[in-house]
């Protein structure tokens, strides 16, 4: 039962992935009119209360992060850094956007249309199909690091090493969550700062990721059978 599940979740990893190769050209679109700053023309301005609610919500997901390992505040710093810029950048200030569009705008360019018009503390939103997927890859890494957090506190009595829940198909479901949202930020918001920060951002976590197994592996020996059976991140 344990190895189908498994099996099934990397399917619909898979799966997940592949889903842009059906909306090829609308994710084409999405991408050059961010990249080139051509969406000037829509972006959403001066919108505060927005901006102050997004930083805050995310940056609670740093906290579970902190219940298997100490809290590493170089790699907190840059992510907080990187939420706070994107938000300011999507409902605040567009600088990059602004600074971008200097030399890339192109008066009439095609941009994506929207499938999804919505309401959210007042402003309204259009969303594009990349712009659902990046949000369908935020919804699910937020779901991650929840799951990780659950199954740490119920096993916040024990010593032991936690391998249950979602421990079974991850041995790192948490930063795979914080992965998950970059990208899905990526893929929602493709401007020049998701761009140079996204990549820098998995890295980082990558990087984590492999300095909190040689932590657990001196506190927990067993975490090497444990790492045999179960996959890095996927």
């Amino acid at each position: 039962m344990k190895l189908s599940k498994k099996i099934l979740f990397r399917i619909f990893i898979v799966i997940l992935f592949l889903l842009p190769l059906l909306f090829v050209q609308e994710f084409y679109l999405h991408f050059y009119a961010y990249l080139s700053s051509n969406v000037i023309t829509e972006v959403v301005t001066k919108q505060w209360t927005v901006v102050l609610f997004f930083i805050i919500l995310f940056m609670a997901f740093l906290i579970p992060l902190s219940y298997r390992r100490k809290a590493g505040w170089v790699e907190y710093g840059l992510v907080a850094a990187f939420f706070v810029s994107l938000f300011v950048e999507m409902y605040g200030i567009p600088l990059t956007i602004l600074l971008a569009s200097k030399y890339f705008f192109v008066p009439g360019t095609q941009l994506p249309p929207n499938v999804l018009n919505i309401s959210f503390m007042g402003v309204g939103l259009g969303l594009d199909m990349a712009m659902i997927y990046g949000s369908l890859l935020i919804l699910i890494g937020m779901s991650l690091i929840i799951l990780g957090w659950v199954t740490l506190y119920r096993n916040s009595k024990e010593k032991g090493l936690v391998t249950s829940g979602i421990y079974q198909y991850s041995r790192h479901p948490q930063y795979l969550g914080f992965i998950f949202i970059i990208l899905g930020w990526f893929f929602g918001w493709p401007t020049p700062l998701t761009l140079v920060f996204a990549p820098i951002l998995v890295y980082k976590y990558l990087s984590v990721c492999r300095k909190e197994e040689t932590e657990v592996m001196k506190e927990h020996p067993e975490y090497e059978e444990y790492r045999s059976k179960v996959p890095f991140m996927l």
